[in-house]
């Protein structure tokens, strides 16, 4: 930044990515702190002051050891592979859609994908086998 600003650097920051923010998100969507940094010129904690100024706007979300996400992001990912045990019927034992077919259905990028996919199989409700894919063990709660 050339000069000072009495305003703030981290609210001159939020205000920038209140209005676009495609600029600064990596392959999985994530919103990049050090894309910002950059652009700015800025420390990590004064973007950070700026994204806390987002999230009390409800414009972007925390995740803890991952970093900020666009608001709903996350979640409309979730919902969105979630259901695919309604749309294709799916029950106990059956054969769930491999990787690359959800992410051609749902748009989002590996890393993501694998993501809920590993929370699924945490809640116990997919099961991985080396070479076989993924068997629906359970039912996910909404």
């Amino acid at each position: 930044m050339p000069q000072a600003n009495p305003r703030g650097t981290y609210l001159v920051i939020a205000e920038a990515l209140r209005g676009d923010w495609s600029w600064a998100l990596d392959d999985d969507g994530k919103i990049r702190e050090s894309t910002i940094m950059e652009r700015f010129g800025a420390a990590r904690t004064t973007v950070r002051r700026a994204m806390e100024v987002l999230e009390a706007d409800n414009l972007c979300e925390p995740e803890p050891g991952v970093g900020w996400w666009p608001a709903g992001s996350r979640n409309r990912l979730w919902e969105q592979i979630t259901d695919v045990f309604q749309t294709d019927g799916l029950g106990v034992g059956d054969k769930f859609p491999s990787e690359s077919e959800l992410m051609k259905r749902t748009g989002a990028k590996r890393s993501p994908v694998r993501r809920v996919l590993a929370q699924l199989e945490g809640q116990g409700v997919l099961k991985s086998t080396h070479g076989k894919g993924r068997t629906v063990l359970a039912l996910p709660s909404r």
